[in-house]
């Protein structure tokens, strides 16, 4: 099983985590840290919010610092709905695999291809969140590092064992994916019959405001 599959694999889980209709279980996994040269790894990042129901959006900054360096260079961004490659290095070789369709990014994955030895280094991942809440803006800063090595060709009892993590973790997510799930059907039929017995309410007045008007018009002699 190469590195490739197994980042694909992972990256397949992160989307699996989500939930329809913005309902998500969201898991922090670390990123794998070791790359075979010639291939396709995929750096992965991961922040949730810690409350689902405020609403919030984010921007994702990648940025990469060569072994023996000091300074930090910015290689990639990501702001909705957008990613732009920053660095002629990574031109053509750098892949958006984060939260799509939504300001509201918690997955900032990216896929490197053709992993070169000179890719080794370190990776800084680093989510700027701003939330929505009802007294006014949050602004929070998340930031990750990831170690990268770059080897000749993939460690087999490695691949092995995150193969076994995996599926754990596939077990686990999809766990909290049909709790998720029964929360939201719950909180659907719950608001659909307060919806229905509201409106057998509002016909019942009405009726009773009918009838009265029928008998006001009655007299007797």
């Amino acid at each position: 099983m190469s590195l490739r599959f197994v980042s694909l694999f992972v990256l397949g889980v992160f989307f699996m985590i989500q939930v329809p209709q913005g309902q998500t279980g969201c898991a922090e996994v670390d990123s794998m840290t070791e790359a075979v040269a010639g291939e396709s790894f995929m750096l992965g990042c991961i922040s949730c919010k810690r409350r689902e129901e405020v609403v919030g959006s984010a921007i994702v900054d990648w940025h990469y610092k060569p072994p023996e360096k000091e300074d930090f260079i910015h290689i990639f961004k990501y702001e909705y709905p957008s990613p732009d490659v920053l660095h002629e290095k990574f031109e053509g070789r750098l892949q958006w695999l984060g939260t799509m369709g939504t300001k509201d990014v918690q997955i900032g994955a990216i896929f490197i291809d053709n992993v070169t030895y000179d890719d080794a280094g370190t990776y800084r991942c680093t989510f700027h969140r701003t939330l929505y809440l009802p007294p006014g803006e949050e602004h929070v800063t998340i930031i990750k590092e990831i170690e990268l090595t770059v080897v000749e060709e993939a460690n087999p009892e490695l691949t092995a064992v995150i193969s076994e993590i995996m599926m754990y973790v596939v077990i686990i997510v999809l766990q909290l994916w049909m709790i998720g799930v029964l929360i939201y059907c719950y909180k659907k039929i719950y608001a659909e019959n307060e919806a229905r017995e509201a409106k057998k309410a509002a016909r019942a007045q009405k009726n009773l405001i009918d009838s009265k008007d029928s008998c006001d018009g009655v007299h007797l002699e």
